[in-house]
C-alpha cells in the first residue's frame, strides 16, 4: 500500500471512530518489525494507527487482545479495525516502555528499588497470561504455529545458525551441531507445554502507564512452556539485569505461580536454563538477520550483552543433557573479542580469585574463555612450618602479620598486581567479562589465602569491577 493512501485510510478510520478531524499523524519506530505505527491526534482524542500487511498476524493480535481485555489484563483497547485494508486503531499507551524507564532511572539512581518494583509488577502479570488467559483462548488463530513445538524450535535454531553463526564467522560442524539441536529439542519438549506462551515478553513490549505495566506485541503467542517467557524478560539482552536481581525476580515469579498451580521448583529450574539458552539463540538470530544481513547496525548493539549472558550461563547453569557441539559453539561466541565490541556496550568485568593446595590439583576453568593466571606461592616464606601457625589461616591476623613482614611476599605481590593491572585494563576495553586468578601453596591454608585476599583488596580499591573470592581448601575443611 502506497504511503499516501495508507495515511489517508488511517485518517479516515480515525475520523469515523473519533467523530472529529485528525489534526496530526506522527510515524513511530517499529523496531524489528515490518509493521508501521502512527500516532494520530485529534482535538480531544488520540490513537495509534497500525498497518500490517500480514493478515494472519493481525487476526492473531486482535483475537488475543479481545480475549485478554475480557480478563481485565492490561492490554491496549482496539478502537476500530479494517482488515481488508490491513489497518486498525488501538489505544495510545504513550512512549514509556519498561526498557526506557529502566534506562532513565538507572542513569540517575543506579539499579534502584523503583526499577525492581516495576519488574515485580510485570512479573506478577505473567502467570495471568500463561494460566488465566490460556483458558478459552482460540489457538486456531495462532501464527505461524499453534505451539512452540519442534518445528518452531528448529526454525529458531536454524535462524541462529545461518544468520548469526555463519555471518559472525563462528566455526561449527554442521552434522554434529544438527545432532545436538535434536537432542536439545528433545529435552525442551519433555516438559509441560500446555500454557499460553507470549513469545516476546521483554522490556520493549511492556509500556508503563501511570505506574502500571501494559502489554503489547503478543501476536506471536502460542502454547508452550512456562519457562520461556520468564527467560525472555530476565535475560533480555540490553536490559542487562544484575544477576542477583534476576534471581530475586525468578523467586518472586515462582511464588506468584504457586498461587495458580502446584510447582515443582527443582523440575522448573531444570528446564528453565534450557529455555534461557534457546531464547538467547533466537535473539542472536534476529540480531544477525537485522544487523549483519540487513545492515541495520543498531541491532548489533545488543550482541555484547547477549554474549555476556551466555558466559554467565556457561559458568552457572548445568543442563541435564550432553551437547558437545552446541557447547563448543557457545564457548566460541564467548571467546570472540569481535562480538563484544559492537556499539557502546560497557559490560561489567568479574575477577574470580581463589586459593588452593597443589596437593589437590590446580583449579580448572572449564567454562567461558578461560582467561587468567595461576600463581605458585610455594617460593614464599611459609608460616605453616611453625607450630604456632598450624591452626590459623591467611585470613587471620597472626599469619597476615607474618607475611606482611616478608620482603619476598611484597615483591611477589607487586608483580602480580602489575600483571593484573595490564589484564584488567585490556579486558575492560575489549568488553571481556571474566578473569580467573588462582594462588596455590602446599596446603592451601596460609600463603595462597593471604595472596588471594591481598589481590582482591587491591582490585576493589582501584577498579569498578566485581570481585569473587573463594578459598577452596578452607571450604573443604569447613564442610568436613
Amino acid at each position: 500500500m502506497a504511503n499516501k493512501s495508507l495515511k489517508q485510510n488511517l485518517f479516515n478510520m480515525f475520523e469515523r471512530w473519533a467523530g472529529e478531524k485528525a489534526q496530526s499523524m506522527q510515524p513511530l519506530p517499529a523496531h524489528g518489525s515490518d509493521r508501521k505505527y502512527f500516532r494520530i491526534i485529534g482535538s480531544t482524542k488520540r490513537a495509534i494507527g497500525v498497518y500490517n500487511p500480514d493478515m494472519k498476524e493481525n487476526i492473531a493480535f486482535l483475537t488475543f487482545t479481545k480475549h485478554f481485555r475480557r480478563l481485565n489484563l492490561n492490554v491496549p483497547e482496539i478502537y476500530s479495525q479494517e482488515l481488508d485494508k490491513n489497518i486498525y486503531l488501538e489505544q495510545d499507551l504513550g512512549d514509556t516502555t519498561l526498557f526506557s524507564f529502566l534506562t532513565e532511572v538507572r542513569q540517575k539512581e543506579g539499579f534502584s528499588s523503583r526499577i525492581i518494583e516495576m519488574y515485580r509488577k510485570t512479573v506478577e502479570y505473567l502467570p495471568r497470561f500463561q494460566i488465566e488467559a490460556n483458558r478459552g483462548l482460540d489457538y486456531s488463530v495462532c501464527y505461524p504455529r499453534s505451539g512452540f513445538d519442534r518445528q518452531s524450535m528448529h526454525w529458531d535454531l536454524n535462524y541462529f545458525k545461518y544468520y548469526f553463526l555463519k555471518l559472525a564467522k563462528i566455526p561449527f560442524d554442521e552434522q554434529s551441531l544438527e545432532n545436538d539441536f535434536q537432542a536439545f529439542m528433545d529435552f525442551l519438549l519433555s516438559t509441560d507445554r500446555d500454557y499460553f506462551l507470549y513469545r516476546d515478553f521483554q522490556s520493549r513490549n511492556v509500556m508503563i502507564v501511570e505506574g502500571e505495566p501494559y502489554f503489547i506485541d503478543y501476536q506471536g503467542g502460542r502454547k508452550g512452556a512456562l519457562q520461556y517467557d520468564l527467560a525472555s524478560l530476565l535475560f533480555d539482552a540490553k536490559a542487562d539485569l544484575p544477576n542477583e536481581v534476576r534471581q530475586e525476580l525468578l523467586n518472586y515469579y515462582l511464588d506468584r505461580l504457586e498461587t495458580y498451580i502446584p510447582v515443582d521448583r527443582q523440575k522448573f529450574l531444570q528446564y528453565y536454563y534450557g529455555y534461557v539458552y534457546i531464547r538467547i539463540m533466537q535473539a542472536l538470530g534476529a540480531y544477525g538477520f537485522r544487523g549483519f544481513y540487513e545492515r541495520k547496525e543498531h541491532f548489533l548493539k545488543s550482541v555484547p550483552y547477549a554474549i555476556q549472558n551466555l558466559e554467565w550461563l556457561l559458568h552457572n547453569a548445568e543442563l541435564p543433557v550432553e551437547l558437545p557441539a552446541l557447547t563448543a559453539v557457545w564457548e566460541g561466541l564467548v571467546r570472540s573479542s569481535y562480538l563484544r565490541q559492537f556499539g557502546d556496550a560497557r559490560l561489567r568485568l568479574t575477577v574470580r580469585i581463589q586459593s588452593f593446595s597443589y596437593k589437590r590439583g590446580i583449579p580448572v576453568d572449564e567454562k567461558g574463555h578461560g582467561g587468567g593466571f595461576v600463581f605458585d606461592c610455594r617460593m614464599l616464606p611459609n608460616p605453616g612450618r611453625f607450630e604456632k601457625y598450624k591452626d590459623v589461616t591467611g585470613n587471620d591476623d597472626p599469619v597476615i602479620e607474618f607475611l606482611e613482614k616478608e620482603k619476598e611476599v611484597d615483591e611477589f605481590m607487586s608483580h602480580v598486581k602489575g600483571l593484573l593491572d595490564m589484564m584488567v585494563t585490556n579486558y575492560l576495553k575489549r568488553n571481556f567479562t571474566d578473569i580467573m586468578v588462582a594462588f596455590g601453596c602446599t596446603g592451601g591454608q596460609h600463603r595462597s589465602v593471604y595472596c588471594a585476599n591481598q589481590l582482591a583488596e587491591y582490585l576493589k580499591k582501584k577498579y569498578d569491577i566485581d570481585i569473587q573470592v573463594r578459598h577452596r581448601e578452607l571450604e573443604m575443611i569447613a564442610g568436613e
